[in-house]
C-alpha cells in the first residue's frame, strides 16, 4: 500500500473543468418521476470494524441499485434522462465505451427514453457482458485490444456517425456531460447522509476516472465540512489520480492490466481531478494482492463485490492505519460477476 498526502487539499488545482455538483436535490426531483428508483441500504459491518481495528464500519451497498448491479445506474441513465425532460432523447443515439456498468447504464437509460445506445467494447470485455448490453438493447461493437482503443471507437462514431459521446470521464473541451453524470451519482451519497447515524470520521472511496468518488467526496464536503478524512483508492497498477496529485498536473499513465478491472483507468477525469485535489486528503494505492486477499473476507461477511467494488474496503482490510475510534464509510460499488 502507497499512501500519498494531498499537498493542494482545500485549495485544489486547476485543469480547465468545473467542480463537481452539490445539487444532490435536482437528482431526487429527476428519479421520483422512475419506478425502478428505489433507494439503497446503509448496512453495519461489525465483525469487519473488529477486524480492522476501528470503532464502527458503514458500507452503502450499490449491488442493488435499479436493478443494473452498481451505482453507475445513477450516471448516464442519468444524463439521458434530463435530456428527455427537455425532449431531445428520443430517437437520439448516444455511444460509449465501456469497460463495465456504466454502458448497461446507457444501454439502459436509451431503452427507457426511446433513444439508441451503441457501447464500444475492447477484447478484454467478457462476453457475458455483451449478452446483457444486447438484453438492455444495446448495439455492441467491439474495438480494439483495450479500454483505450474502445475510447478511440466511441470518438470516431460521434464524430463520424453523428451520436452523442457520453463518457463517464473528461478532459479539455468535454465537460458538460460528464458534469451531469457525476451530479446523478449525489442520490448515493445524499441517501448515506440521510442514513448514518452520525457524520463518519473517514470516507474510503475507490476511484478509476474519479466520477463517483469527485462526487462523493464534494458533497461530503457540503454536507459535513472539513470533519471526514477523506482517502481516495486506487490500482497500483493505474494511478492515474495519485500521480496527478504528485505531479500538481493531469497526467497520463501506464501499468499492467488490473483485476480491478472497473478501476483500471489511466488518465483521471480532469472535473474529478479537480473536485478531488480539492477535497481529498489523501491517495492511496492497492497491490493486486492485497485486493484479492479481500474478496473471500467479503464474502463470508455477506458483502461479496468484485476487487474494483471492494477496493475501498480491501485497504481497510490491508491494514490502513486509522485510530481505533475510527467512524469509517465505505462503498460497496458492485455486485459479484
Amino acid at each position: 500500500m502507497d499512501i500519498l498526502q494531498n499537498p493542494h487539499r482545500g485549495t485544489g488545482l486547476s485543469p480547465d473543468a468545473p467542480y463537481p455538483s452539490t445539487d444532490a436535490a435536482r437528482v431526487a426531483a429527476m428519479l421520483a418521476r422512475c419506478p425502478a428508483h428505489a433507494e439503497t441500504p446503509l448496512v453495519s459491518a461489525p465483525g469487519l470494524a473488529a477486524a480492522s481495528g476501528v470503532a464502527e464500519l458503514w458500507v452503502k451497498d450499490e449491488r442493488g441499485r435499479m436493478g443494473l448491479g452498481s451505482f453507475k445506474a445513477l450516471g448516464a441513465a442519468y444524463v439521458i434522462a434530463c435530456d428527455a425532460g427537455a425532449g431531445q432523447a428520443a430517437g437520439r443515439s448516444y455511444v460509449t465505451a465501456s469497460a463495465g456498468n456504466h454502458g448497461l447504464s446507457v444501454a439502459a437509460g436509451a431503452r427507457v427514453f426511446g433513444a439508441r445506445a451503441v457501447v464500444c467494447l475492447s477484447d478484454t470485455v467478457p462476453e457475458v457482458f455483451a449478452e446483457r448490453l444486447r438484453a438492455e438493447g444495446a448495439e455492441v461493437r467491439h474495438a480494439g485490444a483495450d479500454y483505450a482503443a474502445s475510447m478511440d471507437a466511441a470518438e470516431r462514431a460521434a464524430r463520424d456517425e453523428g451520436m452523442v459521446l457520453l463518457s463517464d470521464s473528461s478532459w479539455a473541451g468535454y465537460t458538460d456531460i460528464p458534469y451531469r453524470l457525476m451530479e446523478g451519482y449525489l442520490q448515493l451519497a445524499a441517501e448515506v447522509a440521510a442514513q448514518i447515524p452520525a457524520p463518519p470520521s473517514h470516507i474510503l472511496l475507490q476511484a478509476g476516472v474519479g466520477g463517483l468518488a469527485g462526487a462523493v467526496a464534494a458533497f461530503a464536503r457540503h454536507a459535513w465540512g472539513d470533519g471526514p478524512r477523506i482517502v481516495v483508492v486506487e490500482p497500483a497498477a493505474a494511478p492515474a489520480l495519485h500521480h496527478a496529485i504528485a505531479a500538481g498536473r493531469a497526467v497520463d499513465t501506464t501499468g499492467p492490466e488490473s483485476c480491478m478491472g472497473r478501476l483500471d483507468c489511466k488518465t483521471a477525469s480532469w472535473i474529478a481531478l479537480r473536485g478531488l485535489s480539492r477535497d481529498a486528503d489523501a491517495f492511496a494505492l492497492i497491490s493486486e494482492d492485497e485486493v484479492q486477499a479481500a474478496m473471500p473476507v467479503l464474502a463470508d461477511a455477506g458483502l461479496a463485490t468484485t476487487p474494483s467494488g471492494g477496493a475501498g474496503l480491501a485497504v481497510l482490510l490491508a491494514g490502513l492505519d486509522l485510530p481505533g475510534e475510527a467512524r469509517v464509510l465505505t462503498i460497496l460499488s458492485e455486485a459479484p460477476e
